[in-house]
């Protein structure tokens, strides 16, 4: 065999058997998940009305005037004792959202809520900077911290700090991110489940494990002493709430997930929004990784807590490999359709099994564990789940690079427009991000895999198929999603301008 064939194949099962023991991992997460049912979030504890302790909820935001009223009007909504709640709405914004979000808090001043409205100029440290300014001066024993594009229920205290009453080495209660708008496109579809995986399993198969998960920035109540003893909200990562999560349960915090307690949300309905926010999150993700892991495999923990913390920080170096695989699929099945069918099968199918399988099982268990009555009909979206899982390879390796690398970058918020129905438009609104390089090489990729997918029909390597169009799809979807959403924005402007 040629020394190029041979590299060619050495360095794309190489990546292979990488991918599948990624794969392997999320096995291990539902077989935790299911293996200590046990040890899940137990019924609500009882509370006197006389023991309701005093809870801060900390509202950061930055321009989001299309949601941030929605959002301190649910707020106010709560049911839970006024003299026992206090609410921060703590505004970076530099447009009219300040306006919309000073006469909120006016509002809720001449209804007798306890409110402070504190506008920061200097965006210094971006929401951990907004979050420590607000807790410098909370009153609450407990802090509630919601993102603009939540509508959390009215009972969401109620449902989430009876827990920490008598068990004080409990730092964290995280409840579930649901979805407003999960019905308005393919794209919101596909985030939902997604969305669902990482907090049904990953949160739930960690935490009744035993072992470290995160906090996600939003839909979550702290004991604030917990905070400033793991060294307060830092802002040298773009995910503070993951590096502060990791850092109090070095400390000894406990967390908890309440998969039964559903804080409703907005996904991005714009797909530079989407690809925007994985960005910061997979960026956010490596620099936390190269902050704590050193730590915490040093620390006096358990072997299982320390690989399970190793494959939720590392996760995203995979798109490193992802990139590798892309490149190495085609070459590698002209080398292998000299070698016959019977070889490629042998080698291939045990790989990709770990690799492809292990994510279908995975969301397809989320499904069905969040929506035990509907999760069949969901099914369908999985394949469209795991091509856009790939599609994201270029928005989330350049990511890993520029974090890898010690490139610092801004905090980017995730536009919300306040959509639910297909028929609400956004297109004309503010906020929208634009890229064009990122698009033109994801979608000149998905045409490289569309060559690969003629050769594969044309030389009956119809075993192939499968995969090279999860791959295919996923970068097409993202590249060209791109630019149609670019275009139909650009001109949104104008024609509601003739109209």
């Amino acid at each position: 065999m040629p020394i190029l064939d041979l590299a060619i194949l050495f360095g794309y099962f190489f990546v292979l058997i990488i991918l599948g023991m990624y794969g392997w991992h999320r096995f291990y997460l539902v077989r935790e998940y299911t293996k200590h049912k046990d040890r899940a979030a137990g019924p609500v504890p009882d509370v006197a009305d006389d023991q309701w302790p005093m809870v801060t909820v900390q509202l950061p935001f930055y321009n989001e005037m299309y949601v941030v009223e929605r959002l301190i009007d649910s707020v106010a909504a709560f049911d839970y004792p006024k003299d026992k709640l206090e609410i921060q709405i703590l505004d970076d914004s530099t447009d009219e959202t300040t306006q919309i979000a000073e006469l909120a808090a006016l509002r809720l001043e001449a209804r007798g809520f306890s409110v402070s409205y504190l506008h920061r100029t200097d965006r210094t440290g971006y929401k951990a900077g907004a979050l420590e300014k607000g807790l410098d001066v909370a009153k609450g024993q407990f802090i509630a911290i919601f993102d603009a594009d939540f509508v959390p229920d009215a009972d969401f205290l109620k449902k989430t700090v009876p827990y920490f009453i008598g068990n004080e080495k409990l730092a964290l209660v995280q409840a579930r991110w649901g979805h407003l708008n999960h019905d308005y496109s393919l794209l919101t579809r596909i985030q939902a489940i997604m969305l669902d995986g990482h907090f049904i399993l990953e949160h739930g198969g960690r935490n009744r494990a035993g072992c470290f998960f995160n906090f996600n920035g939003t839909a979550g109540v702290w004991r604030r002493e917990a905070i400033p003893d793991a060294g307060g909200w830092q802002h040298d990562t773009l995910t503070e709430d993951l590096d502060l999560s990791y850092r109090a349960q070095l400390k000894g915090w406990k967390f908890l997930f309440v998969p039964q307690v559903v804080a409703p949300a907005e996904v991005p309905v714009e797909m530079n929004s989407f690809k925007s926010q994985q960005h910061r999150w997979a960026k956010g993700s490596i620099q936390t990784c190269k902050k704590v892991l050193p730590t915490l495999m040093r620390a006096d923990l358990p072997l299982k807590v320390k690989m399970e913390a190793f494959f939720h920080l590392t996760a995203n170096f995979n798109y490193v490999l992802m990139l590798a695989l892309s490149l190495l699929m085609f070459p590698a099945m002209i080398v292998r359709y000299e070698m016959g069918w019977t070889e490629m099968l042998l080698i291939d199918l045990p790989a990709f099994f770990l690799a492809t399988f292990s994510v279908a099982n995975f969301y397809a268990f989320s499904q069905h564990e969040a929506y035990p009555k509907t999760w069949k009909s969901r099914l369908k979206y999985l394949p469209l789940v795991m091509a856009v899982g790939i599609g994201l390879t270029i928005n989330n390796l350049r990511a890993v690079i520029e974090a890898a690398f010690g490139q610092q970058s801004e905090f980017k918020r995730t536009p919300k427009y306040g959509v639910k129905k297909s028929a609400d438009d956004w297109q004309s609104k503010r906020y929208r991000q634009s890229q064009w390089i990122q698009p033109l090489i994801e979608t000149s990729i998905g045409l490289y895999f569309t060559s690969a997918v003629i050769y594969a029909l044309y030389n009956g390597i119809f075993g192939s198929l499968p995969f090279l169009m999860l791959f295919q799809f996923g970068y097409l979807y993202l590249g060209l999603s791109s630019i149609y959403q670019q275009f139909v924005a650009d001109e949104a402007p104008a024609r509601a301008h003739v109209n």
